[in-house]
């Protein structure tokens, strides 16, 4: 049978066993709770002790100075600090979830501090109304609280991750609540806090829009706590009842009628099958039957619920008071025949040579796989080192009779105990459950290690669990170089690179920017060119000053978004000169500088341009700057405008003149200023917005147009107008005006250079076959007269002109031309067979 001694540390309560063995003994000294504020964070989380100043006590041999330390579940000190604040009396005290110690005094100021006992700015403020009020007390979850003020209001943080303070509805009271509790957000219909206040013989459910009148004639209610799940409450009324209620106060779970009608200090759920109340010397576990439990204590102690039972913090110990796991019970109840209790004493029968172990075994074969399974389960949640082992054994020694049976378990539980092994240890002194720890996610552990700076054992888990030890290394190299002032650069660069090579990936340039925060920039500067990521390091080298290494790694990395920030960087930071020096050398900045500058900044890039000798490039920046201002709406009719525009390309001129290369953009420049100055003073003659920005030949044809032969001769003087275009233009623009009469003179002013054809064409696409008529004889060649007659629908001269041509060709196109005329096609056709043409 299994030993005795391990049930006989148990209490029965109804049918239910519980423990409650003793994990540590604190290793704080001269620590007196009855005379001090405590704080204790849930899952085995860090204690928090600061002297009570709402109590007269005794100095010792201590300062006067009330200081806050902070110590691990096993009593050894993290740190502390002295407490120095304003704003009257330490009224409460608690930690987050994230483990952020929360301190509340007197005007509603909140301060907090992390698990170093460093202030973490800026404080809170409960707002003006409470600080007006005072506050009298607190009640805290696991991320916010309700603060009662002295005018009975209550004012809350639902969530210290984003402190918001707000002011719940009135409760309409006119004395201090005689107890309250608070139901969680996440456990509510409306998604809100709700608060509990222990009124006269009923209780007030206050939320931030109303406030509802529940339970009445259960009280008065003295003290009450709601479970964790947050549908059971807990209280203690004023005629020394225990009750506990849904907390809807829609039935009456049970009750229990306490010895004492005086209050209990403190009252706390033991996770969800039992309650404890604690008076001075005594505590008492109640569950929903038998009869109660009690423990007897001559020192102090706090309770800390947990979500499998409740931690029990005394002067000298901590204790972890739970129900005891079925597979515990199966195992070393006294007097177990089950499966598990028999492989267990196999297991001690086998070490002992005794032929029984075998006996054992041929009893429990058919439920040998259950009986493993119990063993790996109680070790899991056993604390005691020797009796994990000797639990794990006997799952082992189970296995090797058992081929049906998952052996991934067993090897998890190992895995497991080794973590919370680990971290149970007094320098750690992170007591944790299997439970706890399966419900905090080694994440989350791993995290909280970090932050307590034990790096090591957090490196050492991460890797045994398979977990990224990028965090662990990183949050390491931080510190180190916070904690390493003394340390010269070269030296400690060394240390953390010897680290930091553990991890491929890791980010260097998050460690260099936590270096430049405290005021090492040659070491940030040291540790960023090891950043393999250019969009990582570029950003980095920026804000520690580094711009010329900042823009050479920008362009070696050909990421032209990292080059566009490095050089509005630089352009910012840096005199012009200097900036337009650093651009030069890389053909890459400075081509994405001028890409954007032609865009958006073209005086800057005139002065780039200027620096470095590009005259050319600065000349066709102002003719650009001269098409965009002609493109003003306010660029017509007389607009002043064209001043500057003139002023522009003339500009431009001057500069492509000292260039041999750009001679013709020099003249084109040149003629386009000359042309821009005539054609505005057109459209001030002829008070018509039509002739800037057209071209020489529209010019012309404008003015001819419009009858101003004398400006159309000038401006064909002013820039060489051929001959041949001259006829070209005076012809169609006469044309367009209908001013036959002009046009037929004009053709007889002498032979013209490009012969009669224009003249007919004009006449034609004028649908003026008469006048078209005048001018088809005198076309020399019989081809041109041809089809010139083709197309006013004249077959006949047509034909008489083709057969001076004697063009096979030109008649079938003749013929084709008159194809829906049968009399003309048959012209053509006869022509041809006289002229034996095909």
């Amino acid at each position: 049978m299994a030993g005795v001694s391990v049930a006989a540390e148990w209490q029965l309560l109804y049918n239910r066993y519980y423990r409650k063995p003793e994990i540590y003994t604190l290793q704080w000294k001269h620590i007196d709770l009855s005379r001090n504020k405590v704080a204790a964070a849930p899952f085995g989380g860090p204690i928090a002790v600061i002297r009570d100043d709402s109590k007269i006590v005794q100095l010792y041999a201590e300062s006067a100075l009330r200081k806050l330390r902070i110590f691990n579940s096993a009593g050894v000190q993290i740190s502390e600090t002295v407490w120095k604040h304003p704003g009257g009396r330490l009224i409460g005290m608690s930690w987050t979830d994230d483990q952020t110690l929360i301190c509340i005094v007197q005007d509603g100021t909140v301060y907090r501090y992390n698990i170093h006992a460093e202030l973490i700015e800026p404080s809170i403020s409960m707002g003006k109304e409470c600080f007006e009020q005072n506050v009298v007390e607190c009640v805290f979850w696991s991320n916010g609280v309700v603060c009662i003020t002295e005018g009975y209001q209550l004012f809350c943080i639902p969530d210290f991750r984003n402190p918001k303070p707000c002011k719940l509805a009135d409760p309409n009271l006119e004395e201090l609540p005689l107890c309250a509790a608070v139901i969680e957000p996440q456990y509510t219909m409306s998604g809100n806090v709700e608060v509990l206040l222990g009124v006269n013989d009923y209780v007030l459910l206050v939320e931030e829009d109303g406030v509802q009148q529940l339970g009445v004639g259960v009280g008065p209610l003295q003290k009450m706590v709601v479970s964790r799940n947050g549908k059971l409450l807990a209280s203690f009324t004023h005629d020394g009842r225990l009750l506990v209620l849904s907390t809807d106060f829609s039935k009456i779970i049970f009750e229990y009628s306490c010895e004492s009608t005086l209050p209990p200090e403190q009252l706390a759920w033991c996770g969800m099958d039992s309650v404890l109340l604690y008076w001075d010397d005594m505590l008492l576990m109640v569950g929903p039957y038998g009869d109660p439990v009690r423990y007897i204590y001559d020192d102090p102690i706090i309770l800390i619920p947990e979500c499998d039972g409740v931690r029990i913090l005394s002067n000298t110990s901590m204790e972890f008071l739970q129900r005891v796991p079925d597979s515990t019970v199966s195992i070393f109840k006294i007097g177990s025949t089950m499966p598990a209790a028999l492989l267990y004493d196999a297991l001690d029968h086998f070490d002992r040579r005794s032929a029984k172990a075998d006996e054992n075994l041929r009893l429990i074969r058919s439920s040998l796989p259950e009986a493993v399974e119990a063993c790996i389960d109680a070790a899991g949640h056993e604390f005691d080192l020797s009796r994990q082992r000797t639990l794990l054994r006997a799952a082992s020694y189970g296995q090797a009779f058992c081929s049906h049976i998952q052996r991934d378990r067993f090897q998890e539980i190992c895995k497991i105990l080794r973590v919370l092994n680990a971290v149970r240890h007094h320098e750690i002194g992170i007591l944790l459950s299997i439970q706890q720890y399966k419900l905090l996610t080694p994440s989350v552990l791993l995290a909280r290690l970090i932050n307590a700076h034990h790096h090591l054992l957090a490196l050492r888990i991460s890797e045994y669990l398979g977990m990224n030890q990028e965090v662990v290394i990183m949050h390491w190299a931080c510190s180190k170089i916070t904690a390493s002032l003394a340390i010269p650069d070269a030296t400690l660069l060394e240390i953390l690179l010897d680290k930091l090579r553990i991890c491929k990936g890791l980010s260097y340039a998050a460690v260099a920017a936590h270096a430049d925060k405290t005021g090492r920039r040659k070491l940030a500067a040291m540790l960023v060119e090891h950043e393999p990521r250019s969009s990582k390091q570029v950003p980095l080298l920026l804000s520690i000053g580094e711009e010329d290494t900042a823009l050479l790694k920008a362009t070696e990395s050909g990421d032209t978004d990292l080059v566009y920030l490095v050089l509005f960087h630089i352009w910012q930071k840096r005199p012009p000169l200097e900036f337009f020096g650093m651009i030069q050398a890389r053909p890459l900045a400075r081509d994405l500088f001028i890409t954007y500058a032609r865009c958006y900044q073209h005086e800057f890039l005139k002065d780039f341009f200027l620096t470095t000798g590009l005259l050319q490039e600065v000349a066709f920046l102002l003719w650009k700057e001269s098409w965009e201002l002609g493109n003003n709406p306010m660029a017509s009719k007389g607009s002043a405008l064209h001043g500057p525009r003139i002023k522009h390309i003339e500009k431009a001129q001057n500069l492509f003149s000292e260039t041999k290369e750009h001679n013709f953009e020099a003249k084109a420049a040149e003629e386009h200023a000359k042309l821009l100055r005539i054609q505005h003073e057109l459209e001030v003659t002829t008070k018509q917005a039509i002739f800037v920005d057209s071209s020489i030949s529209d010019t012309i044809r404008t003015c001819i147009v419009l009858g101003n032969h004398r400006a159309a001769m000038k401006v064909r003087t002013e820039f060489k107008v051929s001959e041949k275009r001259w006829y070209w233009l005076k012809v169609f623009a006469l044309a367009t005006i209908r001013d036959w009469d002009a046009l037929e003179k004009f053709s007889k002013e002498k032979r013209p250079p490009i012969g009669y054809r224009p003249f007919v064409e004009a006449c034609i696409d004028a649908e003026e076959k008469g006048e078209a008529l005048k001018y088809i004889p005198k076309l020399a060649d019989p081809r041109e007269r041809a089809e010139s007659y083709a197309r006013i629908g004249m077959a006949k001269e047509a034909a008489d002109a083709a057969s001076q041509a004697k063009d096979g060709e030109l008649l079938g196109r003749l013929k084709l031309t008159f194809a829906q005329n049968a009399a003309a096609s048959s012209i053509f056709d006869t022509l041809k067979d006289r002229l034996g043409v095909s």
